[in-house]
């Protein structure tokens, strides 16, 4: 009788092991991506030596997508096409021509190349056409490009951009390409802002940060969270912290050590600067009891994440996202 009920009494403690263990998982040291990039939001940012693999998209962020790329025309959601059976531009006519003069010699008896005799006489009239074509085109590029309208495109916004005034490197045109045949490989403008060049004193405001963040995290203070956040960072810090008050735990979170950092990306938007820095750090990260302080799981000790920073121009840093990698 007894070796018959240790079965499903073994079933239910190991049940009610994996539960307690998704628990406190769930209140552990955020490890979701969350925040706001301005306009780089929806953008991976670039990967460094330090992360080398994608970043996780905004598992929570309150900027819209429409807001995130202000004056962005929207893409089409598919590749443009050549157009007919030859393909687009003007090659793609005279093929097409060709054919057709081969046809209609054809339906009069006097063979596929029979047409062409009289089809040559009409060549000085369709390279004038030709011609008239391509100069359209091109005023109508320049046109584009003056105004600022680029065409829609499959690609969307390019997910590296130089460092320290790089990025102002335009792209080659299009146009070439889309007159003679084929399809336009043009990709869309990058995410708006202006990179800029990042002093030292801002990298040791980043580490400064790093470590009072996640300080002031572990020892819930939100008041010192407050000071070194956006409102938009303190308010998803109050959501877990009230959570893990509510199930009667603590993430304390000390020792926090910069191990490895470099910058992905900084941009000026307007009057504030962004700055994307991937930092890999250890730290004494562990769940207690709210209680008595008992030890409920030590967590990893060391953590790779990307951290947007945002100042008014001129101003102080402060945490405005956090992202993770893959």
């Amino acid at each position: 009788m007894l070796r018959t009920k240790r079965g499903p009494l073994l079933v239910l403690a190991a049940l009610a092991a994996m539960l307690a263990f998704t628990v406190v998982n769930a209140d552990a040291r955020s490890k979701g991506s969350m925040g706001s990039r301005g306009s780089h939001t929806y953008s991976a940012p670039p990967s460094t030596a330090t992360t080398p693999n994608a970043a996780r998209p905004m598992d929570r962020t309150m900027a819209q997508p429409s807001q995130a790329r202000p004056n962005t025309p929207a893409t089409t959601g598919q590749a443009a096409r050549p157009g007919g059976l030859f393909g687009g531009g003007l090659l793609g006519g005279l093929a097409a021509g060709f054919i057709g003069a081969g046809l209609f010699g054809m339906l009069f008896g006097h063979g596929f190349m029979g047409g062409m005799g009289g089809f040559a006489s009409m060549l000085g009239l369709l390279l004038q056409i030709g011609i008239i074509v391509v100069i359209g085109m091109l005023l109508y590029r320049w046109w584009q490009r003056r105004n600022g309208v680029e065409p829609a495109t499959a690609g969307g916004p390019s997910l590296r951009q130089g460092l320290n005034g790089n990025g102002h490197d335009q792209q080659p045109s299009p146009m070439l390409g889309g007159l003679f045949g084929g399809s336009s490989s043009a990709q869309a403008a990058p995410p708006p802002g202006q990179p800029i060049e990042l002093q030292p004193d801002d990298f040791n405001a980043f580490e400064k940060l790093l470590g009072e963040v996640q300080t002031a995290y572990g020892k819930e203070d939100l008041n010192a969270l407050r000071a070194r956040v956006t409102p938009e960072m303190l308010s998803y810090y109050s959501d877990e912290l009230a959570h893990n008050a509510s199930n009667g735990d603590v993430n304390q979170i000390s020792d926090i050590k910069l191990l490895q950092g470099d910058l992905s990306e900084a941009w000026r938007e307007g009057n504030d600067d962004y700055a994307t820095v991937a930092m890999r750090y250890s730290l004494n990260d562990r769940i207690v009891a709210r209680d008595d302080g008992r030890l409920i799981e030590q967590l990893p000790s060391e953590a790779t994440e990307l951290w947007t920073f945002r100042r008014a121009h001129g101003g102080q840093w402060m945490l405005s996202a956090i992202q993770q990698t893959e």
